[in-house]
């Protein structure tokens, strides 16, 4: 697929409201705190939010806890959505572009995934159709649309002496790939994101979008963390979502971690109950409907992807 067609696929459109540039992250920090949660890729999964919520509470250093975006995903139940807007509201937040797409959607974007080529077109019009879903759960709480249209598309934290910046995507736009694990495998990507660090003159970046976990170095203690999904599998055999903690105190449960200066940055297990969690998505998404049809295998068994695979050295 050309990059001019993909622009015109709904599900692969990059809007330009979606793109910022690194050089957007320049500002002064709107979050300081010796500990930073952040939590991308909840998708509407209330059992990980509460074990999220309990993890946080845990933690007793000087703290602060960002909801990087696409909190909302599977929770079309009423309930389920407002549980978790109210709660992601009730902390910082940045919108990812599944917030973005139900708030203002953009013409042709479909879920604003901007879906790259090696990404099915099964799975993209799955998403497709699981956002024009959650768009009629979410035209009931028209207040909950306007503050998520409200949420800005990034921020630039501060932890001990290291500055933090926050996307849902990557350092250029809201939807980027930049900061997945294919294109970090890459040497052009590598070289982009080297780029990316000078621009937005941060020493860390804090992701998800792309769904799957990496942990990546760079020269000079500069770290990409990609906490890949919150609120599902990120590793085959596992059930736990996970969180990226950057902090000056490590974290006990820690997964792997790697050190930045004074700070240590850590992908977190939110360790959910599992059968009850699938039990909730049968009933929001029966077996034949568009998320069953994209998420049940790895919602189950996880994805072919191994903790090994996420921690990466420099290059």
């Amino acid at each position: 697929m050309s990059a001019t067609t993909a622009e015109r696929v709904p599900g692969r459109t990059c809007p330009l409201s979606y793109r910022y540039g690194a050089g957007a992250l320049c500002g002064p920090p709107r979050v300081r705190a010796d500990t930073l949660w952040i939590v991308g890729g909840l998708y509407g999964n209330v059992l990980a939010l509460q074990s999220l919520l309990e993890a946080y509470a845990a933690d007793r250093t000087d703290k602060a806890l960002v909801f990087n975006g696409d909190f909302h995903w599977f929770d079309v139940d009423a309930q389920d959505f407002a549980l978790v807007n109210e709660t992601a509201l009730a902390f910082h937040a940045t919108r990812g572009n599944v917030e973005t797409e139900i708030a203002e959607p953009a013409e042709e974007a479909g879920c604003g995934c901007a879906y790259p080529d090696w990404v099915g077109d099964g799975v993209v019009e799955h998403s497709n159709r699981i956002i024009e879903r959650l768009r009629a759960t979410a035209r009931q709480s028209p207040e909950a649309l306007a503050a998520l249209a409200a949420l800005p598309m990034h921020l630039v934290a501060s932890v001990g002496d290291t500055r933090v910046g926050v996307v849902h995507g990557d350092a250029d736009s809201l939807a980027g790939w930049g900061f997945s694990q294919e294109a970090l495998a890459t040497a052009a990507g590598i070289r982009q994101a080297e780029r990316a660090f000078n621009e937005a003159n941060v020493h860390v970046f804090a992701s998800s979008h792309s769904c799957l976990p990496v942990l990546q170095r760079f020269a000079g203690g500069r770290i990409i963390a990609n906490n890949g999904a919150a609120g599902m599998p990120n590793f085959r055999g596992e059930t736990f979502g996970l969180a990226t903690r950057i902090s000056v105190e490590p974290h006990r449960e820690a997964l792997y971690a790697v050190r930045s200066g004074h700070t240590v940055i850590e992908a977190v297990p939110l360790r959910y109950d599992a059968r009850a969690w699938q039990q909730r998505f049968i009933a929001q998404w029966p077996a034949g409907s568009s998320a069953h049809r994209s998420y049940w295998d790895r919602i189950v068994d996880g994805p072919s992807y191994h903790p090994h695979q996420a921690l990466r050295a420099a290059r």
